[in-house]
Order: structure tokens, then sequence, then C-alpha cells
């Protein structure tokens, strides 16, 4: 695990490269739903003592504790090689699920615990153009929602390449980003310790982010629209944050 996933940080702690002075405008975010929800893919309210097994560890640390999935980042520094053991880099605590989707709504409760982010991904394993066959996230911080095409952005084998001599590529590398990803400030700060309603609509193109009901960020990006998402990541920074009741449906566009 630890070979083989060395640049999954660079999009589950973004830095603000990612998001440049001369990124192009924030896209306008739909007051409307842009997902019609059709059957309903998969339940868990995390209560009880068993769980379904389409749940699977993918970096430590969750556990179901108190009816909810707690997460907890514990690989939280960089760790040299040494001794024959490989270098070990920080990372963010990441629980995945099983469920192959196309088109979806992603309904669940969020609750900030000392953490700093939490967010809600989709990969594609069997895909190569990106690392790790990253397709698409919603990160949703204190202050602010990000929502990125990891596919064509900030997973990308184009940007691999590119980082190999960062300073060359910078420009090249600042626009990839900019018109991949994009950063909505919160216009109220959430409040750790607080449970609020996150959604992640995702029709083609387009994801669309709510929280407690009210939209909060958007992006068109090729990536988005990937045909096979076979699994939903969910990801918490720092210590701790609490996942809820969450639901996925399949989905299509809204009429």
């Amino acid at each position: 695990m630890n070979n083989i996933r060395p640049f999954i940080a660079l999009s589950c702690l973004l830095t603000s490269a990612a998001f440049a002075a001369d990124a192009p405008k924030l896209p306008k975010i739909p007051a409307k739903s842009i997902a019609e929800k059709k059957e309903l893919l998969f339940s868990d309210d995390f209560k009880g003592a068993t769980h379904d097994a389409k749940w699977h560890r993918v970096v430590d640390t969750f556990v179901f504790e108190n009816g909810a999935l707690k997460g907890t980042q514990t690989r939280d520094k960089n760790i040299p090689a040494a001794d024959g053991k490989p270098e070990v880099k920080a990372h963010a605590a990441v629980y995945g699920l099983e469920l192959p989707t196309k088109d979806s709504v992603v309904e669940t409760k969020i609750r900030f615990d000392g953490n700093t982010m939490m967010d809600v991904e989709f990969d594609d394993r069997k895909f190569e153009g990106s690392h790790y066959g990253h397709l698409c996230r919603a990160q949703v911080y204190l202050d602010k929602v990000n929502i990125l095409d990891e596919r064509d952005g900030t997973q990308s084998n184009n940007l691999i390449e590119l980082r190999k001599d960062a300073a060359k590529n910078k420009d090249e590398i600042n626009k990839l980003l900019s018109t991949h990803t994009a950063s909505f400030p919160l216009k109220t700060k959430l409040e750790a310790g607080k449970t609020y309603d996150l959604v992640v609509e995702t029709v083609g193109e387009e994801m669309r982010v709510t929280l407690d009901g009210k939209p909060v960020a958007f992006l068109k990006s090729p990536g988005i629209g990937h045909v096979t998402k076979s699994k939903i990541e969910l990801g918490v920074a720092g210590k701790s944050g609490w996942f809820e009741d969450i639901k996925v449906w399949n989905a299509e566009a809204a009429k």
C-alpha cells in the first residue's frame, strides 16, 4: 500500500497551487438539484455489530463507533525509508465502498471533531490514466468546499509527468489544475461538533454539493463523467471526523 499510493496526498491534502491566482471565475452553482434519484443502491446507518461486506479498509484508520463511522488520520507525517522499509507518506484516512455507479446521489451526515477535511471520492481501479484510478471527489473543509476532477487534473498521468520538472512546467501545471478544480468559500464556516447533511450529486460531467440543503459547490469537468465509477471512498484528514447514515442512489439528469 505504501509503494503504490505516493501521489494520492496531492488530492487528499490539496495545496493552494491547485487554485492559482489566475484561475478562471468560479462556475455558477445551480440552485436546483442536477440529479433525479432512481433506485436506492446502498444504505447503512452504521448501527449494530455487523456491517456490510462492501466496506473495506483502504488507508488507516476507520472504526464503527456509537452508531457512526469514525475516521482518524494516523499517517500524519512522512517517514523516510530506513532499515529496508519503504518511505511512508502522510495520508488521510480512507474507507472504501465497493459499489459501481455512473450517475449517483450520495447522502450522508458529517461531523468535524478535530479534523480538517472530509470527502466523498469516486474511483475506477481498472482505469490507468490517473494515479490509482482516481476520478473525482468533493472535499469539505470548515471554511470551503472543493470539487476535483482527478482523472484529468489532480491525479492525472499528465500532471504526474509535468511535476517531474515542476519549475519548468509551473504555468502548465497551474493551468491544468485551475481548469479541473473549483474551490468555493463557505459564507458561514462550519462548526466542529455540529452535524451537517452532505449531498454529492454526480451526473454526466457535473458534480454539485449541498450542505444542509444549501448549494455550496459545482463543477463541470470531463473526468467527472467517467462512465465506470467502481468505488466510493470516504476520507478524513486530521483527528477525527464522523460519517452517519449514508445512502447512495442511482440517478439520471434532472428534468
